[in-house]
């Protein structure tokens, strides 16, 4: 009788919490009170397991070391579950411990011995990084990490590595055996017991173990340290956050860093055929469509929001989905460090992976220091990547591939030795700045999907042959331009573009605006209020050219889906403003992101 009792009063406290609307957590909280804000929970996830659809959870100030695994979503986008940083205070959620006990082996090494059980079901140290499309690179690699003072450490191939001086790349080795997990690192000149050393020990930090958990939104939080698997496009696909699958989620104004493999994750369910496609571009084709069976549309995936984060330190991806990023909207967010460490190797590291990026708005990021900015596979239709700010990427800024179109860049700066790599077609080009070479090439040996008009049915297959972009009223300020069109099989459409710095123009241009000599002499450069770029602009190089207004009219329809270049909603594009959100003159708008600079020296903050 006493036990029905206190089951019915716990009943009635959380049905007056889902009542009120909020749920309270703070670090002194406990998980036994009611969840207000006078008497505070003390984890997250208890507060997730409160919620219901049209609640809110307030998360203050502290370190939460936890998973958090929402069991349900909300409603509608006007009913959902909001997880929320309360205001002006810094909660952070970490997939990691601190360990001390650090014992001294010799010179900057120290090692600790922990046992099994610390780990419970997961343990980073004995969980290989593996899966399709992954590079080992000749070793293995764990998902495991070691932080001192909040910087990763880096894994060592073999443990005698570790137990030499340390270089400039401080190094950690783990070894687990049935009871232990032993774990030697290189502390330079740093006693480990004094300072803060941390380990991972989650897979992940917000993450739902189901999908369809629809309508979340994650606001406002800092989100450290996970040992994330591999996230192929043929498997389930796990981030330090990640949606599994669902719908309508806001990710927003988070800060999201070191996760061994990808930060957010946007992207594929988990089945028995994962990493079962030796690599094959038919494994693929069989992921697809098992996944269009299985509810793969609009209705039930995709249409999330992911803005104004900030994403670095991921050795894989910064944003990473196969199939799950349709119809959504990525803008405002800056990556940065992503798969800088070049440990391991694979198909998938980019600022940003998406296949299938159907319907899908890019737009405002700001991309540097990555392996590659923004990698677009398989599927590109509909997508529109706009008013991005591309430099000092190892790679290219973008690369399209296998992808039949429609999609449109435009307004971009793309500023990396490499702007743009293309084994795609259909593809428009608008008032973008290009500072770097411009590869283009077929791709005969894969046939790859084209969809019907705002849909994920397949519609067929065909490889690609090259040509159908469209390139109106770009700056190339360096490398071959747009030369490498001359050999592509399907025609081009090309006016406006002017070429500087010995860029070429196509033989699809018939009159190219070509100053060979000239020099935009770009700089980009951070400030204490934001990143400017410096150049030298001569007004010239528009006036000497009438331009039209880029639409949908003059866009046509890309060849192999036979389809128009427009809106999600099948309105027409109309290009009209700039990078900067300026109005552009209709009866001649000016080539590249910005409409009528300054002549001459010109500084514009662009983030």
């Amino acid at each position: 009788m006493r036990s029905a009792i206190v089951v019915f009063v716990g009943m009635w406290m959380m049905s007056l919490v889902a009542g009120a609307g909020e749920v309270h957590v703070a670090v002194g909280g406990n998980d036994a009170n009611a969840g207000t804000q006078a008497a505070p929970v003390r984890t997250i996830q208890r507060a997730a397991e409160m919620a219901q659809a049209g609640d809110m959870i307030t998360i203050h100030q502290g370190i939460y070391r936890e998973r958090v695994n929402p069991p349900r979503g909300g409603e509608s986008d006007a009913k959902r579950i909001v997880y929320q940083a309360a205001a002006g205070e810094a909660a952070e959620i970490r997939g990691s411990e601190v360990v001390r006990g650090w014992v001294k082996v010799q010179d900057d090494t120290w090692k600790v011995t922990l046992p099994n059980p610390f780990f419970g079901g997961f343990n980073p140290y004995g969980d290989l990084i593996h899966g399709d499309w992954f590079d080992r690179r000749g070793r293995d690699h764990h998902t495991g990490a070691v932080y001192l003072n909040g910087q990763w450490l880096t894994e060592a191939a073999k443990l005698e590595e570790v137990l030499k001086p340390a270089g400039d790349t401080p190094l950690w080795f783990g070894q687990v055996d049935k009871e232990n997990t032993t774990i030697w690192a290189q502390f330079t000149g740093a006693n480990p017991n004094e300072q803060t050393v941390e380990i991972n020990v989650r897979r992940t930090v917000f993450y739902p173990d189901k999908p369809g958990r629809n309508f979340i939104t994650v606001r406002g939080l800092i989100m450290r340290h996970a040992a994330t698997p591999w996230a192929p496009p043929t498997a389930e696909q796990v981030g330090l956050i990640g949606t599994h699958w669902s719908k309508g989620w806001i990710i927003e104004n988070n800060v999201v860093s070191h996760s061994v493999c990808s930060g957010i994750a946007l992207g594929k369910h988990g089945d028995e055929f994962d990493n079962t496609s030796a690599n094959t571009a038919e494994g693929y084709v069989k992921t697809i469509e098992r996944a269009v069976k299985a509810g793969w549309n609009k209705e039930n995936i995709g249409h999330h929001i992911v803005r104004n984060n900030t994403v670095s330190h991921c050795e894989q991806a910064g944003i990473v989905g196969s199939l799950g990023p349709i119809f959504c909207t990525v803008t405002g967010n800056t990556i940065h460090d992503i798969h800088v460490r070049r440990l391991f190797s694979g198909a998938e590291m980019a600022g940003i992976k998406f296949h299938a990026a159907i319907d899908t708005e890019i737009s405002g990021n700001h991309i540097y220091r990555t392996c590659r900015g923004l990698w677009l596979d398989w599927m590109a239709q509909g997508t529109r990547v706009s008013g991005n700010l591309f430099h000092d990427n190892l790679g290219e800024d973008v690369f399209v591939e296998v992808d039949h179109g429609p999609f449109v860049l435009d307004n971009n700066f793309m500023l990396s030795r490499t702007s743009l790599l293309n084994m795609s077609e259909g593809g428009a080009y608008v008032h973008n700045l290009m500072a770097g070479r411009i590869v283009v090439r077929p791709e005969l040996k894969r046939e790859t999907p084209y969809h019907p008009a705002h849909g994920t049915e397949v519609a067929g297959l065909r490889n690609v042959v090259g040509g159908d972009d469209r390139f109106y009223s770009n700056i190339f300020a360096g490398g071959d331009g747009l030369a490498g069109y001359d050999a592509v099989k399907m025609p081009a459409f090309m006016a406006g573009n002017v070429f500087l710095k010995g860029a070429k123009a196509s033989k699809f241009e018939n009159d190219a605006l070509v100053k060979p000599e000239a020099d935009l002499a770009i700089k980009i450069l951070e400030k204490d209020d934001g990143w400017y770029m410096e150049m030298k602009f001569d007004k010239a190089w528009a006036a000497e050219r009438t331009r039209k207004l880029v639409t949908s009219e003059l866009l046509g329809k890309a060849a192999v889906a036979n389809l128009p270049y427009d809106r999600p909603d099948g309105s027409a594009i109309r290009i009209a403003t700039d990078f900067l959100g300026k109005t552009r003159n209709e009866t001649n708008p000016t080539p590249g992101p910005l409409e009528n600079p300054a002549a001459g020296n010109v500084s514009v903050k662009l983030r």
